[in-house]
């Protein structure tokens, strides 16, 4: 609680934190939620459009084919944005980086906002893809930025705000999406463009915070302005230590070349902490948690809750989201990570097995569909706690270090 209150007062810091995670993070959380709310609505223009074409409707299993495409793609987009996010970063810079990452953000909403008048589908799929592009890139940007902008007491602090501000995405979209607002169903290519207004937000407000100091003096070599980016992300002039930190970093990276991922294996210093961050990592994205966003009022109406209630049942999904990241900032720092990561993975194959012994028997008794939906509930809350923050903590504690422990002497590395 010390470290966020610093973080608070550290104005540019705060500034900082909130710009890159407005279009960062918080752009992933929107996006995966508001393509929840219009699922009937557009899989009603695929087959319009379909029949305006070729004067025939399209099968249900091939319309539930091209919506399945439109949601998956972005995760497939996100996998090219990862592709991109090293050279970029190195090329462009981290601040610069998240700028232009924006471009996608606004040529997906352009798409998003004429596919109807245009009577193109294939430009809703094409803008899901640019959209997952986006939310990779910055996804990893974003904690490499925050991370080394962050002094060392204050990184845990920063390392938390990525998934809060994709928890807040996630439920500002569900809200946006209800019928009271854009939910209404003449109303989703607006829905989907509003995608466009987090990125406009970042573009007004980053571009006057400071570049990474880190990313300024290795990669740059720029000592001054590197000094200058310190002065203003700590608000005082004296920051020599934390300079020296740095260029010490910078001797000691001279010569070295980047490692390519099958070189990371080879290394048998290092082929463990790979080995683990593989594994946990593909257990955050594998584990079915993202999905439930995508296909909630599917998973709600299968669970048996009635129609008029679905879109409010929805939003307890992303209430849970918030709530955990709120909780986990409390709970991180008393419990330890290993234990929070145990205790989620077991939470959430426990309410999983509830859920889907729950959903056989729905039939059978009239209280099964609630328990169902209280399963989801549980289960987005034990991600949110444990397994949510690993990958977070991972990119912001772990992967940016001061010294990266390859680059140590073996005495230095214990």
């Amino acid at each position: 609680m010390r470290a966020l209150q610093r973080l608070i007062q550290g104005r540019v810091l705060l500034l900082t934190t909130c710009a890159a995670g407005i279009g960062g993070t918080f752009q992933f959380g929107y996006n995966l939620s508001i393509i929840n709310a219009p699922t009937l609505p557009i899989q009603e223009f695929i087959n319009e459009t379909w029949w305006l074409r070729t004067g025939q409707p399209l099968p249900n299993h091939l319309v539930l084919f091209v919506w399945s495409l439109i949601v998956s793609l972005y995760p497939l987009g996100g996998l090219f944005g990862a592709l991109l996010t090293g050279p970029l970063a190195v090329l462009l810079g981290r601040k610069k980086s998240l700028l232009v990452n924006n471009v996608f953000v606004v040529a997906a909403a352009t798409l998003f906002g004429f596919s109807r008048q245009a009577g193109s589908f294939e430009m809703i799929v094409l803008g899901r893809l640019l959209m997952g592009i986006s939310a990779g890139l910055s996804m990893n940007v974003q904690p490499m930025y925050l991370g080394e902008s962050a002094p060392k007491e204050l990184r845990g602090a920063v390392a938390m705000t990525p998934a809060i501000f994709t928890a807040l995405g996630i439920l500002i979209g569900q809200v946006v999406g209800l019928r009271e607002l854009l939910g209404d169903p003449g109303a989703w290519p607006l829905l989907l463009a509003s995608c466009l207004v987090p990125g406009l937000l970042q573009l007004a407000s980053l571009p006057l915070l400071p570049e990474s100091p880190r990313y300024l003096l290795i990669d740059r070599g720029d000592t001054e302005a590197c000094l200058a980016a310190l002065q203003r992300l700590r608000g005082t002039a004296d920051v020599v230590r934390e300079l020296e930190e740095l260029e010490e970093e910078r001797v000691a990276c001279q010569d070295q070349r980047t490692r390519r991922p099958w070189e990371l294996f080879q290394d048998r210093g290092l082929r463990r902490q790979v080995m683990s961050l593989v594994v946990l990592g593909s257990a955050v994205e594998l584990c079915g948690n993202d999905s439930v966003y995508a296909y909630a009022s599917s998973v709600f109406q299968a669970a048996g809750i009635p129609e008029e209630k679905v879109q409010y049942a929805v939003l307890g999904t992303g209430s849970c989201e918030l709530l955990a990241a709120c909780l986990s900032c409390v709970l991180i720092e008393r419990s330890g990570r290993r234990v929070l990561l145990i205790g989620g993975y077991c939470l959430m194959t426990c309410w999983g097995s509830i859920f889907t012994v729950a959903l056989c028997l729905q039939s059978s008794f009239s209280w099964m569909p609630y328990l169902a939906m209280s399963c989801i509930f549980a289960f987005i809350l034990s991600f949110g706690i444990g397994p949510e923050r690993f990958s977070f903590h991972c990119k912001t504690e772990k992967k940016i270090q001061r010294f990266p422990i390859c680059l140590l002497p073996p005495h230095r590395q214990r």
